[in-house]
């Protein structure tokens, strides 16, 4: 975790005392389940909660001796329960704790993301909403292609990151599972009530089959679905980065007064925090890797996958929570500029409307290849000329285009609102009606 790039309330959840004082939990509501079934003595479980401590610089001293980090935690805990002490742990196994906690730490790390993504998504409806009749032109390859709206593009967005929570709600409750069966898995020292019991406490569901540990397909699942939200980020950050170029300036991130852009060209305004996304997006998608290798372990158990977990529950998700509230706070302030847009919109003289001409031609009776080859030959000349001839001009001018159309048909095949007709369509089908939200403006950043 670095941390520059982590938040408070993310990374609380990987702290050693968060991870810690879930293990207490998870121990002691095993016990109270132990002494409902007469196991051991209520008075037992009872003193395990009045009389839990531990300390972190404690548990870390016991480990640098036993080199066994739960083993260390229930040593520190037994100093402070005393003789009820051993009845803590009873037919468990380390994992029972371990895996039940960290399932603990991704279940409450994916609501945070939830509600990241919902600040994002609120975000976008509003400047979609802002947008939505914003023409701008739509690109293919780079390279012009036809008209769209700014709106749109915002709304595409809105979509996938819908989508991406109802992938990260699945995979939240796919992980949601507790483990309390002891040696691999067989419950042959615990009874599964105890499971169900601690899992009920933990906001959990016990899992079906456990071979000791957690079956890691479900882990894998969640640090995909996080590579996918990862890429989602990057997608838009692109298209932010590719909007702010000289050549283009579309759109621009905010820029602060005082803000430097460089250290060598006072001028220099670049898209530094999509940037940053950027790279952002590839260490997530990167922690995805590893998650899908921790599924084959070896037989009932190994502990290959706990170094791996170690890194990767911490860093995907404290990275993807700053990721997420980055983007939000781009998307809130980003500069857009309609003027430039139209401009850009206009600069290849009326090229962006060949398909309409093309297959305006189709329906006079021109096969679609000699349509095709008609409308082309003249948009070459456009093209050649860096937009400074009119396509519509050329057209007008072609006698094997102009016989075609009576006064006035050619002229209308221009008119951009041809292009923009169903973008309340789009929107009703996205967020469900045509009318922009109330607006709101976000203070925090």
């Amino acid at each position: 975790m670095v941390p520059r790039y982590a938040r408070p309330r993310m990374t609380e959840i990987w702290e050693p005392e968060t991870k810690f004082k879930i293990w207490f939990e998870i121990e002691a509501h095993a016990c109270d389940a132990q002494a409902k079934l007469g196991v051991i003595p209520k008075d037992a479980a009872r003193k395990v909660w009045e009389r839990g401590r531990f300390e972190v610089a404690r548990i870390d001293e016991i480990e640098r001796e036993v080199k066994h980090d739960v083993i260390a935690f229930l040593t520190n805990l037994a100093e402070h329960v005393g003789p009820e002490a051993r009845f803590i742990h009873q037919g468990m196994t380390s994992s029972d704790v371990l895996d039940t906690c960290f399932n603990v730490q991704l279940v409450r790390a994916a609501d945070i993301l939830c509600e990241d993504i919902d600040e994002l998504l609120e975000v976008l409806k509003r400047r979609a909403f802002e947008h939505k009749d914003t023409v701008t032109i739509g690109r293919s390859h780079g390279i012009h292609a036809e008209p769209t709206t700014f709106g749109l593009k915002l709304a595409q967005a809105y979509a996938e990151f819908s989508r991406a929570r109802e992938r990260l709600e699945h995979a939240r409750e796919e992980v949601a599972t507790c483990a309390i069966s002891g040696a691999v898995g067989t419950f042959a020292n615990i009874d599964p009530r105890v499971e169900e019991y601690v899992a009920r406490k933990m906001g959990l569901k016990p899992e079906p089959v456990s071979t000791q540990v957690v079956p890691r397909d479900r882990h894998a699942m969640y640090f995909a679905t996080l590579a996918v939200i990862a890429s989602s980020i990057e997608r838009l950050a692109v298209e932010i980065r590719h909007l702010q170029r000289t050549e283009v300036l579309e759109a621009e991130e905010y820029f602060a007064p005082g803000q430097k852009g460089s250290s060598a060209m006072p001028h220099k305004r670049n898209p530094v925090l999509t940037e940053n996304l950027t790279g952002l997006a590839r260490m997530i998608r990167a922690y995805a890797m590893p998650a899908l290798e921790n599924v084959a372990l070896w037989h009932e158990r190994d502990i290959s996958h706990s170094s791996v977990e170690r890194f990767i529950g911490p860093d995907a998700t404290i990275t993807l929570d700053f990721a997420l509230a980055r983007l939000t706070n781009v998307m809130d302030r980003l500069i857009v500029y309609p003027e430039r847009m139209k401009a850009n919109l206009d600069r290849l003289g009326g090229l962006v409307h060949s398909q309409r001409v093309l297959l305006a031609l189709t329906q006079k009776g021109v096969s679609r290849e000699d349509a095709y080859r008609l409308v082309q030959r003249n948009a070459m000349k456009v093209w050649e000329s860096d937009g400074h001839e009119s396509l519509l001009e050329l057209l007008e001018n072609d006698p094997e285009v102009a016989r075609r159309f009576s006064e006035g048909e050619l002229a209308a095949l221009f008119d951009l609102g041809y292009h923009t007709k169903h973008v309340d369509t789009i929107f009703k089908r996205v967020f469900g009606t045509t009318r922009a939200p109330a607006k709101r403006r976000r203070t925090k950043g």
